[in-house]
């Protein structure tokens, strides 16, 4: 049965599979440790013991999420060794020291002072406490710098020669700032911090609907309202400078995901339309006249590359066409909701109810919009898998389709299975917040809020 199937395109969807439930932790970890740091120095300031109620509740979901981002990260470094040989064999020079500097300086800081901020509050001083929550949050975002630096590099590779069929590094700087980094590492942020926006606001308006009006609950709704409401017209802008550069580098990838076969001026924005590789065309197609080439390259009459200049190393266009739109579609949703959400808590101090349900609808929004993006970058870098270098058949492995093909069955029933068990626990977690403050996962300490004098004290 599986024996006719491409043991190249099993191992690229088992690593997708991978990669999509591995991605979704690390990007709320990265925004939720600054978020706590905020809840932290804000009751540091006030002495206000809403914040740290907002804290120590948050604080298990950020302990929830580092675990299953940890356990779901270990089985990608296995797959390097047993379904893509070929990437360490000839880019390991590259990528083997940014895994291992993601791992020195980044991983062992957070999961060194992740201790300290889990179990710590009641055993060392406030400051020191505060402090090991800085360090966690700045751990999160290293780790992110080391990773998307790597990443970028496959995107647009720099600072480097081919010897005897290897990678040799020639400039460490511009192997880590290669062209396309600074652009991606904002993108990622920004994505990161809506993500968790609209998780805090989500959690927080699923609690004051059904009936929890602890103090708490409104601070966080409105913090996650408003970094979402500041962030997300940034994110459409650090989006549109990062499609330029994107079009500078990566053509083929443009043409994909604007569904642009044939190279012509005045290209038109195709709003909707189903991409068909073997007429090369857009069925149903609507489009707005020039409008492309207008946001593309700032000329109403700039020419654009089709698919056709690109023989056949070109991404496939359909999943990019649209995985491109669902990402602009949410995040265009995002823009509306966290606006409308902004103006009634200014005005009113509070959201309607109907907004509230639109809020917890859009829990996780920011995972759909970030997984849509991932798969633009990376289904966009095909044929290759470090662009213009090594592609993916000439990094795959040998190994026989059925058994890729069994343990990709596993990992998708232990994905889906440990997502289901995630969403379902931050939900508990909601409904048990307001009826007893201590309820908690395991260990984690959920100790009084210390009053003002005691801080004093124990700093």
């Amino acid at each position: 049965m599986f024996s006719s199937l491409d043991p190249v395109v099993l191992a690229r969807v088992q690593f997708a599979a991978n990669i999509t439930f591995h991605i979704l932790f690390p990007t709320i970890s990265i925004s939720l440790g600054w978020v706590l740091l905020f809840f932290k120095l804000r009751f540091n300031k006030t002495g206000d013991d809403r914040w740290m109620a907002a804290y120590r509740f948050w604080v298990k979901i950020f302990a929830l999420t580092f675990a299953l981002g940890v356990v779901s990260g270990i089985t990608m470094s296995f797959q390097f060794g047993t379904n893509w040989p070929g990437y360490m064999e000839t880019v390991g020079n590259v990528a083997g020291p940014l895994l291992a500097y993601e791992v020195l300086t980044a991983f062992f800081l957070e999961a060194t002072f992740l201790g300290i901020m889990l179990f710590g509050m009641r055993r060392v001083s406030n400051r020191t406490h505060t402090i090991a929550t800085l360090l966690v949050a700045g751990g999160t975002t290293l780790s992110a710098f080391w990773i998307l630096a790597l990443n970028s590099w496959m995107q647009t590779p720099a600072g480097f020669e081919m010897i005897d069929g290897r990678a040799h590094v020639t400039s460490w700087l511009a192997v880590i700032f290669n062209p396309s980094f600074p652009y991606r590492f904002v993108h990622m942020l920004l994505a990161s911090g809506l993500t968790v926006a609209f998780l805090l606001a989500g959690i927080s308006a699923y609690r004051w609907l059904r009936g929890d009006r602890a103090p708490e609950v409104l601070s966080s709704l409105r913090t996650g309202v408003t970094i979402a409401a500041v962030l997300i017209p940034l994110q459409i802008v650090a989006g549109d400078l990062h499609g330029l550069n994107t079009l500078h580098h990566q053509p083929a990838k443009i043409a994909a995901m604007e569904g642009i076969w044939k190279t012509e001026k005045g290209a038109p924005a195709v709003l909707f339309g189903l991409p068909d590789a073997r007429t090369q065309s857009n069925a149903f197609e609507i489009a707005i006249p020039k409008l492309a080439s207008l946001y593309l390259t700032h000329s109403a009459d700039g020419e654009i590359k089709g698919i056709d200049a690109f023989g056949d190393k070109h991404p496939p266009v359909a999943p990019l066409f649209f995985a491109f739109r669902i990402m602009v579609g949410v995040g265009l949703l995002m823009l509306a909701v966290s606006w409308v959400a902004a103006w009634q808590v200014r005005r009113g101090g509070q959201p309607a109810p109907w907004m509230a349900r639109a809020l917890v609808a859009m829990t996780f929004s920011g995972w759909v919009a970030l997984v849509a993006g991932w798969y633009v970058t990376e289904i966009g870098r095909q044929p290759y898998l470090v662009y213009g270098v090594l592609t993916t058949a000439q990094a795959a492995s040998k190994v026989p389709a059925a058994m890729i093909a069994s343990t990709l069955a596993m990992y998708l029933a232990l994905y889906l299975a440990l997502i289901a068990a995630y969403v379902s626990v931050v939900f508990y977690l909601a409904r048990k917040a307001g009826a007893d403050p201590k309820v908690g996962l395991p260990g984690i300490e959920t100790p009084q809020a210390m009053v003002p004098g005691e801080l004093r004290s124990a700093q």
